[in-house]
């Protein structure tokens, strides 16, 4: 079931996913049992599995992105820090 967006600004979304989210899920999937059924080889299948669990988006909001903006902001992102002695002038711990 298509559910259009309500305000014509927020993404389309298909059951829980968004429709980019369901393109990355079915390509991996494909990929999945091709590698599955020649090779053998199953971690494409967890690797697909665990992105379409990590993208279930509820509220407009999902895991993954929780995980992305942690990433960012604790791994990638400069920390700011203003180090230096206080001015007399400003400083208010004397004030009555």
């Amino acid at each position: 079931m298509y559910i259009y967006p309500d305000n014509l600004k927020s993404k389309a979304v298909l059951w829980l996913w968004e429709l980019r989210d369901i393109a990355i899920i079915g390509v991996g999937a494909l990929i999945s049992v091709f590698a599955m059924a020649q090779l053998g080889f199953l971690p494409p299948v967890v690797i697909t599995a665990a992105y379409a669990f990590l993208s279930i988006r509820l509220e407009d909001t999902s895991i993954l992105d929780f995980l992305r903006y942690a990433i960012r902001y604790f791994l990638l992102g400069q920390q700011t820090y203003a180090w230096g002695l206080c001015n007399p002038s400003t400083d208010r711990s004397d004030r009555k």
